[in-house]
């Protein structure tokens, strides 16, 4: 349920629904209870002095051989009628009489010869004394009902039970004692049926809002999680209410902003890359001018290493600036056949076989930053073992050597561009230093990161990737592979181990 509160809104929408249902509920339970309860009582009450009021005048009005008859016609289910001679008795004794009246079981109508059985109540006297109604008689005026008579009239409990006794013309006293059976709970079946339909439509109606909402956010969310690893993606649609619609336009907006800046920059360093070929060239040609050989040989070796960091420069730039398409590929395929063509060339690479993995990804830059990493392995640590490793929120891509490894301090450094740990300065023993920068780009471009782990012989090279789109496993990765965390250099710091 947690995990479900945590990762629905739908479950939140219907969460809160159900419980502003209940609270009105509940709300308008208390506060109509006690106004119903009393406009019940005053309907019935005045029902009962009409009816006993009806009654007397019958009763006056026939032979007293008939009124047995008549009072016997006139019980009903709820009320009993009965005469007696002299005037009621105190409250008290009066009431148990009522109720033993109310107790008595009330023949039905039956046909000749086929004698119907009684019908037996189920209306009982409070047990608590709590409940009992009025503990004396209540003298009743002729002006509050329909006789021009007084009468005393009597509460047999705190709910529905009441009495009254009236003097007929003839000396004898009409009595009468009305009472209905206790009322069920509030939460009956009938009410805990209605709260259900009530509770399931409410519900489907929360389902479609939270759906309305939650559609343009995961909408939202996977066209960040697209950005971010550098696909090209059509803007979102500016629809829906206000807050959606702005912050649909907000996407787009920052989107198209990043995308320019990306481009400038880019634009810039080419254009720089490039300008500088010219004043290389001219350094060049003066330098064949200089007659100290050793100090010509110096000049044109520098002259060399910054044309080579140009090249470099503008090819890593053009490859950034083509925009491949992402398609998805086996992603096991990809890495064998990257190790074959390296064995092929000499090279000691080996893969350890993997089944085939689906993966969406663009396909050339992946494989040329798993190359850096192979070359690199080759090259420093003698040999490459290439192995691919799936969990359930991660795809690496693991290649070990048995080279030296990395100083912990500088596992972060050998990341930023022109940086090398050899500072002999000699490009046949190591590259210009872009290789794990290309590499992390890459890789961190597919939303996914590369770390170095140092072992007891050689270095472990991890290339981590998300397993699936949309999936945001970076704080995972980073818990598995710890990183020493080393200020970048601002410049190049001479030549790294890349």
């Amino acid at each position: 349920m947690m995990r479900l509160w945590t990762r629905s809104l739908a479950a939140r929408f219907i969460c809160f629904t159900l419980f502003s249902l209940i609270l009105s509920q509940a709300v308008v339970f208390f506060i109509s209870w006690d106004e119903h309860g009393q406009a019940m009582r005053k309907s019935a009450k005045g029902e009962m002095l009409s009816r006993c009021a009806s009654l007397a005048r019958v009763l006056e009005a026939t032979p007293p051989e008939l009124q047995s008859d008549i009072l016997a016609a006139s019980n009903t289910y709820t009320t009993r009628y009965w005469i007696s001679p002299a005037a009621p008795a105190e409250a008290p004794a009066w009431r148990m009489q009522a109720w033993a009246q109310l107790a008595q079981p009330l023949p039905r109508v039956s046909l000749p010869g086929h004698p119907a059985p009684l019908l037996e109540p189920r209306i009982e006297p409070p047990r608590d004394a709590a409940d009992i109604g009025s503990a004396n008689w209540i003298e009743m005026p002729a002006a509050a009902w329909a006789l021009s008579r007084p009468a005393k009239f009597l509460y047999l409990d705190n709910t529905m039970g009441m009495g009254l006794a009236v003097r007929l013309e003839n000396g004898s006293w009409l009595n009468s004692a009305f009472a209905k059976p206790t009322p069920d709970s509030f939460w009956n079946a009938q009410t805990m049926t209605s709260m259900g339909i009530s509770a399931l439509v409410l519900s489907v109606i929360a389902v479609f809002a939270a759906r309305g909402i939650t559609q343009p956010l995961r909408r939202l969310a996977q066209a960040s999680e697209a950005l971010g690893r550098g696909q090209q993606i059509a803007p979102l649609p500016e629809t829906g209410p206000d807050d959606i619609r702005r912050t649909a336009e907000a996407f787009n907006q920052m989107q198209e902003r990043l995308v320019r800046f990306v481009d400038d920059r880019t634009r810039m360093l080419a254009a720089i890359g490039h300008d500088l070929r010219t004043p290389l060239t001219s350094l060049r040609l003066r330098a064949e001018f200089v007659a100290d050989d050793e100090l010509r040989e110096k000049i044109l070796s520098t002259v060399t290493e910054i044309q080579s960091m140009c090249e470099a420069t503008l090819a890593f730039v053009r490859e950034e600036g083509t925009a491949e398409e992402t398609r998805t590929v086996d992603l096991s395929a990809l890495v064998e056949s990257l190790c074959e063509d390296l064995a092929e060339l000499g090279h000691t690479v080996t893969f350890a076989e993997a089944p085939k993995i689906s993966y969406r990804c663009r396909p050339a830059s992946l494989r040329r930053a798993c190359r850096n990493l192979v070359e690199n392995a080759v090259r420093y640590g003698e040999c490459a073992r290439v192995r691919i490793e799936r969990s359930a929120d991660n795809i690496d891509i693991v290649v070990e050597d048995d080279g030296p490894g990395i100083p912990d301090e500088s596992r972060e450094q050998v990341f930023a561009p022109f940086f090398r740990l050899e500072h002999s300065r000699n490009r046949e023993t190591g590259g210009l230093g872009l290789g794990l920068a290309i590499a992390r780009t890459i890789v961190r471009h597919h939303g996914g990161d590369v770390f170095l782990i140092n072992q007891p012989k050689g270095l472990k090279a991890v290339m981590s990737l998300p397993a699936m789109d949309g999936d945001s496993t970076a704080q995972k990765r980073k818990a598995r592979y710890p990183a020493v965390r080393i200020p970048r250099p601002f410049a190049p710091a001479g030549i790294s181990r890349a």
